[in-house]
């Protein structure tokens, strides 16, 4: 995994190092512990303040350095604005703020967790110290030279100041699992595509074995067996061949049926026949987000030992124009064995999804069924870059994902389903075609898909504007986001986990 920063919890009255990072609120006071630790150093605060016109809004920042009277050699104090108003899931982003603070390079940092009010919560304090990690990702693995100007990366050994330091301990343990969840997707979405094509990605999906993950995978001959049709028209035109990943994490009672996640891997989409233009092509390398969020929920769930049973399932190809690619106007059988003419080449996303739906609702017959595919560039036309597109069969999952979101930031919203979107999908030569006509793309995408969850209570997420290339954030500064493991860790946690 790329994370450069350490992180680890001290007392209170552990002496700062290197660089001290201090929170007040929009008064410009501090909590106790803050104000023994600087000492003298509170009138140079305010000075300082006064100078810079700091006024302690959220996330604002007073950088001072060589703090006369502090042994550090750089003092940051991070606002966190009127008090009243800071709830607990701002938390995560005033740890990415004040990770976003300091400075690239090898530096020890202290962080006071404690607000005016005094110490912050073993759990805030958690959350303040995902966001600083989260933050601090950066995928560099290839760089070999900086250029002038560029930032370095940030390469910390981070002490958490708190008020009990076993209680923050215990507290961040999960949650330190679930970061190293969303830096595992984030490196798979951000690796280059020929390191990650489907064998390799599948092999590294065989590394949560270590976790005490099965993992299963089913190679083109055992695919063939099963009639995988689509997923296997797709993957014809590479010369890559395709797989599907089987992955179990059996942390609940023996013989609970398990929940399952679901998730697109195409390592590379050129649109195939129906070839995409070349601007922007390079974006097709993360394709595969929504399979790399399933590996990143698994290894999340398996690290923190979740009391659930969880199955993912990845269906894993290259999209290629070869002599041997499928056609616009072929007719492929899905492994459910309903007939899909092939309309357009690059929607073949709800090809390969469509299959590993069919074997998940008819082989390990789930609670529920949640899949995740950047699917559609409809949807970025409907929500943007802010939300995932959600849709689902049944309202109780739509209800516990969009409560979830909430939580966690990673936000969905409900899209409509319908008789009147389905029948847009309906083929003259075959059961179904895979694209409808430009209006409501994702809608009828969904349609499609849902026509192969046997009825299932399901739930689909099109991510197409979450998972690669979306803003930056306090949390995230990476193009690959690693968006939905914290989303769908909280919805298991919440709703699905034995307490």
């Amino acid at each position: 995994m790329t994370d450069t920063v350490k992180v680890g919890f001290v007392p209170f009255s552990a002496a700062p190092r290197g660089i001290l990072v201090v929170f007040c609120d929009d008064t410009l006071q501090f909590g106790p512990a803050t104000r023994k630790t600087l000492g003298a150093a509170v009138s140079l605060v305010r000075r300082a303040a006064e100078t810079n016109q700091f006024k302690g809004k959220s996330a604002a920042a007073l950088d001072i350095l060589a703090p006369e009277g502090l042994k550090a050699k750089r003092l940051i104090v991070m606002g966190v604005g009127k008090l009243k108003e800071v709830k607990d899931n701002d938390f995560l982003k005033l740890g990415g703020s004040a990770a976003g603070k300091l400075r690239a390079g090898n530096d020890a940092v202290t962080i006071v967790a404690e607000l005016p009010t005094g110490a912050m919560t073993p759990d805030q304090a958690a959350a303040l110290t995902s966001g600083l990690r989260l933050r601090a990702y950066k995928f560099d693995r290839y760089k070999t030279k900086k250029k002038e100007g560029e930032e370095e990366v940030l390469r910390a050994d981070v002490a958490i100041a708190v008020g009990d330091v076993a209680a923050a301990r215990k507290a961040f343990a999960p949650s330190a699992h679930i970061v190293d969840g969303v830096i595992t997707a984030r490196d798979l979405v951000n690796e280059p595509p020929n390191v990650l094509f489907p064998v390799e990605f599948a092999r590294r999906a065989g590394q949560l074995r270590e976790l005490g993950v099965g993992v299963e995978v089913l190679d083109v001959k055992a695919m063939t067996k099963l009639g995988m049709g689509a997923l296997l028209g797709v993957a014809q035109g590479s010369t890559q061949p395709g797989r599907t990943v089987i992955m179990r994490w059996n942390g609940g009672k023996r013989g609970d049926q398990p929940v399952a996640f679901v998730g697109k891997g195409v390592c590379f989409d050129t649109g195939g026949i129906s070839i995409k233009p070349a601007a922007s092509m390079e974006d097709m390398k993360g394709d595969m987000g929504g399979a790399a969020c399933v590996v990143g929920l698994m290894h999340a769930l398996a690290a923190r030992k979740a009391k659930v049973n969880v199955v993912g399932a990845i269906g894993l190809v290259e999209n290629m124009p070869g002599g041997n690619a499928q056609r616009p106007g072929d007719i492929v059988t899905s492994m459910s064995g309903q007939t899909i003419e092939i309309i357009n080449t690059d929607a073949e996303g709800r090809l390969v999804l469509a299959d590993v739906l069919w074997y998940v609702a008819k082989k390990i017959k789930p609670k529920f069924m949640v899949d995740l595919a950047t699917l559609t560039g409809a949807i970025m036309v409907a929500l943007g870059t802010e939300y995932a597109g959600l849709f689902s069969n049944n309202d109780e999952l739509a209800e516990r994902l969009t409560k979830s979101g909430l939580v966690t930031g990673e936000r969905v919203w409900r899209m409509p389903l319908g008789p009147e979107y389905d029948k847009l999908i309906d083929s003259q030569f075959a059961d179904v075609k895979n694209a409808g006509n430009r209006n409501g793309g994702s809608i009828t995408a969904a349609q499609f898909l849902q026509r192969f969850v046997d009825g299932t209570p399901w739930a689909h997420l099109d991510i197409a504007g979450t998972a690669m290339g979306a803003p930056k954030t306090e949390i995230n500064q990476s193009w690959g986001s690693g968006y939905g493991v914290r989303l769908l860790e909280r919805l298991v946690a919440d709703y699905y986990e034995a307490k």
